[in-house]
C-alpha cells in the first residue's frame, strides 16, 4: 500500500483509508462482529488511516475502533482521525468553545482508549466557526495540553476549505471529492499543496452510487441516510449521494462503469481517480463487510487512469452532473 504524508501532521498514511461512519449508524445495521471484521480486513490489506467521529452512533464507531486497537495483534503505525462538534445541541457557532472542545475530546479519548488523539477535525461546523481567530487559538490550546496531536477541519464548501487552509496550524482538510464532485480540483487542492495541508477525500463513492450496484428500483433501510436524507432532511444533502439526484446518479454511474478496465470494479476505478489527483493525501471509503474493505484497498494497486478515461469522466461530469452540484458547494 502506497503511503503519503498527511499534511502538517507529518504522519505517513495509506492512500486508501477507511471511513468508519457506517460502523456507528446511519447506514443500516452493522453488527459488532461485522464492524470488527471490516477493521481487520482493511488493516490487513495495508490501510493505516481510520476516520471516525464522536457523533457516529453517539460514540459507537469510536468505541469499536478503540476496541479493535486494543487487540493484541493490530498492525503498528495506524493513525486515527476523529471529529467533534456535531453533538452540540443546538448546533450553532456559540457551542464551539474551549470548554466544549475539552469535553468533546476527553470523551473521544475515552472512547478510543488513548491519552492523545492523533488528529481531531471540526465536524462541518457553522462557517462562522471556521472564520474566527479564536477557534484556532482554542485548538492550539488543546495541542499544548496534550489532548490532541494535531487538528484539521471537515467542511462542506470550497470557501470553507480555503478559509481553513489559510490558517498556519491546520494540518488537514476533509472535503467531498469524487467523480461526481470535482469542484475542489479548481482551487482547494492547489491551495493545499502550496500550504502543505493534507487533503482527506470523503464520500468517494457518492454513498455507493459509484459502485455501480444500484438501479432505479434499489431501496435502503429506514435507518439509512440514503432513505431519510435525500433532500437534506437531517443534515447537508451533499453528504447523501454527493447531492446528486438519485436517478441522475444511477444513470451516470452506468457510464462510469463503461470506463472501468478489465479486472477492476467501478468502485476501484472511482477510488483510483481520486488517488490520481495531485494534493490528495488519502481517500476514506466506508465498508459494511470485510469483502468491501478488501476491494476498496485493492484500488491502490490499479495503474493510474489513462488520458482517454480521464477525458470521458470529465465529459460525463460536465454533461450530466455539473448543473446539479457545482455551484452549491
Amino acid at each position: 500500500m502506497q503511503t503519503r504524508v498527511l499534511g502538517r501532521t507529518g504522519r505517513a498514511v495509506s492512500v486508501i483509508g477507511l471511513g468508519c461512519w457506517q460502523l456507528g449508524a446511519d447506514w443500516g445495521e452493522v453488527g459488532e462482529d461485522s464492524a470488527l471484521a471490516v477493521l481487520r480486513a482493511a488493516t490487513d490489506a495495508g490501510v493505516t488511516f481510520l476516520d471516525t467521529a464522536d457523533v457516529y452512533g453517539d460514540g459507537r464507531s469510536e468505541r469499536l475502533v478503540g476496541q479493535f486497537l486494543a487487540s493484541h495483534d493490530v498492525p503498528t503505525g495506524i493513525t486515527v482521525a476523529t471529529k467533534m462538534g456535531r453533538r452540540a445541541d443546538p448546533h450553532v457557532a456559540d457551542a464551539y468553545t474551549l470548554d466544549a472542545y475539552r469535553a468533546w475530546t476527553d470523551r473521544s479519548r475515552t472512547n478510543l482508549g488513548v491519552d492523545t488523539l492523533d488528529l481531531v477535525q471540526l465536524h462541518c461546523p457553522p462557517t462562522q466557526v471556521l472564520t474566527r481567530e479564536s477557534t484556532y487559538d482554542d485548538l492550539d490550546v488543546l495541542v499544548d495540553e496534550g489532548r490532541i496531536s494535531a487538528y484539521g477541519v471537515s467542511v462542506e464548501t470550497v470557501e470553507e476549505a480555503l478559509a481553513a487552509i489559510a490558517r498556519p496550524h491546520v494540518a488537514s482538510v476533509q472535503i467531498i471529492l469524487n467523480v461526481f464532485r470535482r469542484k475542489p480540483l479548481e482551487q482547494v487542492l492547489p491551495a493545499a499543496v502550496e500550504a502543505g495541508v493534507g487533503i482527506i477525500a470523503r464520500v468517494p463513492l457518492a454513498s455507493g452510487l459509484l459502485t455501480g450496484r444500484y438501479d432505479e428500483t434499489t431501496t435502503f433501510a429506514a435507518d439509512d441516510h440514503r432513505t431519510y436524507n435525500r433532500h437534506g432532511e437531517a443534515f447537508d444533502v451533499g453528504e447523501t449521494f454527493s447531492g446528486v439526484p438519485y436517478e441522475v446518479g444511477v444513470a451516470a454511474a452506468r457510464q462510469v462503469g463503461e470506463c472501468t478496465p478489465a479486472g477492476a470494479t467501478t468502485a476501484q476505478l472511482a477510488l483510483r481517480w481520486i488517488i490520481d489527483q495531485p494534493g490528495v493525501s488519502t481517500v476514506i471509503p466506508g465498508a459494511r463487510n470485510a469483502e468491501q474493505a478488501r476491494g476498496n484497498a485493492a484500488a491502490a494497486d490499479l495503474a493510474p487512469l489513462d488520458a482517454a478515461t480521464l477525458d470521458a469522466l470529465r465529459d460525463l461530469y460536465d454533461t450530466r452532473i455539473r448543473e446539479h452540484v457545482h455551484d452549491r458547494w
